[in-house]
């Protein structure tokens, strides 16, 4: 087991949002085939927080993050998609397309919760053996590694904005999709999740979740 494990303290949205996400993930697909696809290993998620965490420690560190979220009631999440916007990644003239779903309060407030929750378990240390990979599957990319150790923070309180990746794709075809009407629409949490990362942020492996609703049971991973 790797020394070093980097996780995704996430929200898994609504089941009308996932299929969405998708959809969109199979069209940024057909332009760019080799970019991510949502399966059974790579789930439709929205980032709360990530982390490079000692592996020894995982059990606590989960711990630590049920603690957090038992009582929280996250279904009030006022979450909204509003647009697509991409941000540039690892590859030049290539980027990962989002839903910006907006700064909810009450999300900023649980980021900050989790944060300090796991600031006794937290490593900037993390290399490409903390991420999920596949067989034959390339290293992972240094934007990915350098993404995880700067989140904190890079990307948290007023940098943060919560958005839920869909796909990669080049600049080209990024900006087309931006340029299309856009009809918003409401994202509502089904659960909180911890997951290790894989290569371009992906959400790779289950490691345990939680209701939306506060429900102090958590889901083990399969």
């Amino acid at each position: 087991m790797n020394e070093v494990t980097a996780i995704n303290l996430l929200i898994e949205p609504d089941t009308a949002t996932r299929a969405r996400a998708r959809d969109l993930n199979a069209r940024l697909r057909h332009t760019m085939p080799e970019g991510f696809a949502f399966d059974d290993t790579h789930a439709p998620h929205i980032t709360v927080l990530q982390r490079y965490v000692r592996t020894p420690e995982l059990e606590q560190v989960l711990d630590a993050v049920g603690a957090v979220v038992a009582g929280a009631d996250l279904t009030a999440l006022e979450l909204r998609a509003t647009k697509i916007a991409h941000a540039e990644w690892d590859t030049p003239a290539t980027g990962i397309a989002s839903l910006m779903l907006g700064r909810d309060p009450r999300l900023l407030a649980l980021q900050g919760r989790l944060i300090a929750a796991l600031a006794p378990f937290a490593t900037t240390q993390g290399t490409a053996t903390a991420f999920v990979t596949d067989p034959g599957e390339p290293g992972v990319n240094a934007t990915t590694i350098g993404y995880v150790e700067r989140f904190v923070p890079d990307r948290c309180a007023s940098h943060y904005e919560a958005h839920l990746s869909i796909g990669m794709a080049r600049r080209r075809d990024l900006e087309a999709l931006e340029a299309e009407p856009f009809k918003p629409f409401d994202v509502h949490a089904e659960a909180v999740a911890a997951y290790q990362l894989g290569n371009n942020g992906t959400a790779r492996r289950l490691l345990r979740a939680w209701p939306a609703h506060g429900d102090t049971s958590p889901t083990p991973a399969a």
